[in-house]
Order: C-alpha cells, then structure tokens, then sequence
C-alpha cells in the first residue's frame, strides 16, 4: 500500500489554478482532492491516464497530505518519441509506478518552505530528489512553474519536465 501511495502522490504533478481562477473558484479547487484537482486543470492528462495506468489513483485521493510535482502534458510530449505509450503497457507498470512515486513526498510543503534552501527529499519511491529554491524552484533537472496549488489532501507544484528516478 505505501508503494502505492508512493506512485500515486509522484504522479500528482497534476494541477494549476488558472490565472483567471478567482478566490471562489480557487478555493473550490481547494476542496479536491490531488486526482480531482490535476483532472479539472485540463493540462495533465497523460499524467492522469500515468496514475490510472499504474493503479495509484486511490492512493493520491486518500486523506493525508501530500507534494505532487506534477508534470504537465507538455512535459512528457517532451519526452523521446514512444515512451509514454512503452510506460502505459501492463508489462512496464512497474517502471511506471517507480517514475510516478519519484514525483511524490510525503507530507504537504509549500514553495515558501523552499524559498533560499538546497536540499534532499525522499519520494515516496524511496530515492533521493535535490531541491534547489535559491533561484526559484528547480527539483532535479525540472523547474517549478506554478507553485502552491491546493488540494484537500496536499500541494501540487507544476513542473516543466518528467523526472525520472536515479538508475539502481
């Protein structure tokens, strides 16, 4: 089940409150949970059909909090040209679950937590993830570019990249 939920919350990078969103809408949004909110956004849905595909959609609608660095679709189009649909076929779940739970932390921390620090976070995959807000945010290789997205059960921050976990 924490693996699960490991994949789940790392396959979050799911939700951006549009410029537009008002202060009802925005805490409307807030009332969704991770699943819910990133669906509603309209910008991950292949991070959403990830989630599905890998059985970790209860896991990011469970309560507690979580940190979803959620890629957006142009984040993994970005990707070589047949990875997302090798990742989607049942014989690649496990891969897939490990790159999802590389995108989710335990606990909900909010871009301001980040603000001036370089650290080391555990996904919920267990391997380490650099975090650097001394410029903005970057988390590995991808940078934060919509931070503090509410959800009833933890923040997503968008991402511009798919992060992919160190090598075994």
């Amino acid at each position: 089940m924490a693996l699960k939920l490991l994949a789940v919350v790392a396959a979050l990078g799911l939700a951006a409150v549009p410029a537009y969103a008002g202060e009802y809408e925005k805490k409307e949004m807030a009332k969704s949970d991770i699943v819910d909110t990133a669906v509603g956004a309209g910008q991950f849905k292949t991070l959403v059909a990830a989630v599905q595909a890998a059985g970790l959609e209860e896991a990011l609608r469970a309560p507690g909090k979580k940190t979803v660095f959620a890629p957006t679709d142009a984040a993994f189009a970005a990707l070589p040209a047949g990875t997302v649909e090798t990742l989607l076929k049942p014989e690649n779940k496990d891969k897939l679950v490990a790159i999802l739970t590389y995108h989710v932390v335990d606990g909900k921390t909010k871009s301001a937590d980040l603000t001036g620090k370089k650290l080391s976070v555990t996904t919920l995959n267990g391997a380490p993830l650099a975090v650097d807000g001394t410029s903005g945010v970057k988390v590995g290789s991808a940078n934060v570019v919509t931070a503090d997205v509410d959800a009833s059960n933890g923040v997503i921050h968008v991402i511009d990249a798919v992060l992919l976990p160190p090598a075994e």
